[in-house]
């Protein structure tokens, strides 16, 4: 997958872990392997937008990473990012690495890879301006929830370009028209959760918001819930129970949500 931004910064976004929880939740799957999907994974991604001195910082280690990656590919021509990447994961998870494991992270300098990733982390994190003890879920709520204050800013004609000198020319006028018309008018952000004493809501239509509603309803369960538990919580649609049964189905197959008898759910649990 190839971003056509020139700017480090994003690609430090793009590498840190907060953006794999976003990727993870929205993209598919091919097989058993990930998929990525531009206009889910990375059209609505709402970036961070920190002070100059947090974003070069943020600039300036994925650099350092991607030179790193680099340099390790160019003294070890056989060596792959996949397989160090796979070791990392192992020593992210504590698991025992066999010998050709071993031989990798000797020679991919896993450990120092991991320090590159913690780094970045803690950086985008506080770019985000959020605790780097949040849950997979807790993230997935908040980008979702700046998913929606982004699309009202740009309703109101505040865009964050990420290429400016591309985008303003091509597309500016566009958001002035959509601008005025929203001008004077309330814009809200419905993600789908209920206001104290209203009637049920209506469970999102967006795909992004629709996958945050169903971990959020997983997540508050006390324990394994079915689908017709979560699609009581929403206001009665036709399709509501086929809708949350496809994104629940989703999230089994990334991994995330967990089945025993594959009609009771509940969201995997980090050991």
């Amino acid at each position: 997958m190839c971003f056509s931004v020139h700017d480090a910064f994003y690609l430090g976004v793009l590498t840190s872990s907060i953006y794999f929880v976003w990727f993870a939740a929205n993209g598919s799957t091919l097989e058993d392997r990930p998929r990525f999907i531009k206009a889910r994974c990375y059209d609505p991604f709402p970036f961070p937008s920190p002070r100059e001195l947090l974003r070069a910082q943020i600039r300036s280690v994925a650099e350092e990473l991607d030179a790193f990656r680099k340099q390790r590919q160019k003294e070890h021509p056989n060596l792959t990012l996949t397989q160090i990447y796979n070791v990392l994961e192992k020593v992210n998870a504590n698991a025992p690495l066999d010998e050709d494991e071993e031989a990798i992270k000797d020679k991919g300098l896993v450990l120092i890879l991991k320090e590159h990733h913690d780094k970045l982390d803690r950086l985008v994190f506080e770019a985000y301006g959020w605790p780097q003890t949040l849950t997979n879920e807790q993230i997935l709520e908040k980008l979702v929830a700046l998913n929606h204050e982004r699309a009202a800013e740009e309703r109101r004609g505040h865009v964050r370009w990420l290429r400016p000198d591309y985008q303003k020319p091509r597309f500016g006028k566009d958001v002035d028209k959509m601008a005025a018309k929203e001008e004077g008018a309330q814009i809200s952000a419905d993600l789908g959760l209920p206001e104290p004493g209203a009637r049920k809501p209506s469970f999102p239509t967006d795909a992004v918001a629709q996958t945050a509603a169903v971990f959020a309803s997983l997540a508050a369960a006390r324990g394994p819930a079915d689908v017709a538990g979560i699609a009581a919580s929403y206001r009665r649609t036709r399709n509501l129970e086929s809708t949350i049964s496809d994104v629940v189905g989703s999230l089994v197959r990334l991994g995330h949500v967990t089945t025993r008898d594959g009609k009771t759910f509940e969201v995997r649990r980090s050991a």
